[in-house]
């Protein structure tokens, strides 16, 4: 193929190498103890909600949608609980009620966003975007993870102002 026919089909992919593969929990410590908090004061309110009998009886009754909106925050609840962000030298990913991945070769633009301050509970994230308008967003709470983000967003700019 020549130089012409190389340009037509776009352009080059972008390569990251990481410091090392890494593998962590999306979200702080402090946030999980935060939701942990949060779905079990629900489930006593439920609980106390119930011994009094304000929830009614009947499949018209409060605890039908008590029990759906409880379900809903136990489902979420699971999922920050066990979510984690994978980097390596091809791509990004992050398990979550949907899994999410952009190869690293596609990304156009990813950004940075952090609570200064309130690191220790609010995880910094990354905002990634595909050439193809493709994006997602992941959490990373551990500080070799976002060293690495951090040194990601830089070269990805960097290389995309060249190219």
């Amino acid at each position: 193929m020549s130089e012409f026919d190389l340009a037509a089909l776009g352009p080059p992919p972008f390569r990251f190498t990481p410091s090392q593969a890494h593998d962590c929990a999306a979200f702080t410590p402090a946030f999980k103890l935060l939701a942990s908090v949060l779905v079990l004061a629900c489930v006593a309110w439920l609980a106390s909600l119930w011994h009094q009998g304000a929830l009614g009886s009947g499949s018209s009754s409060g605890l039908i949608w008590f029990l759906s909106g409880l379900a809903l925050m136990l489902y979420t609840w699971r999922h920050i609980l066990g979510s984690r962000t994978r980097l390596d030298g091809t791509a990004l990913f992050q398990s979550w009620i949907w899994d999410k991945k952009l190869e690293l070769r596609e990304l156009a633009y990813c950004k940075l966003i952090r609570v200064r301050g309130l690191e220790w509970l609010i995880a910094p994230r990354l905002y990634a975007r595909t050439l193809m308008g493709k994006f997602a967003v992941f959490y990373a709470a551990d500080a070799t993870l976002l060293a690495d983000l951090e040194r990601l967003v830089k070269e990805l700019a960097e290389f995309r102002r060249m190219g």
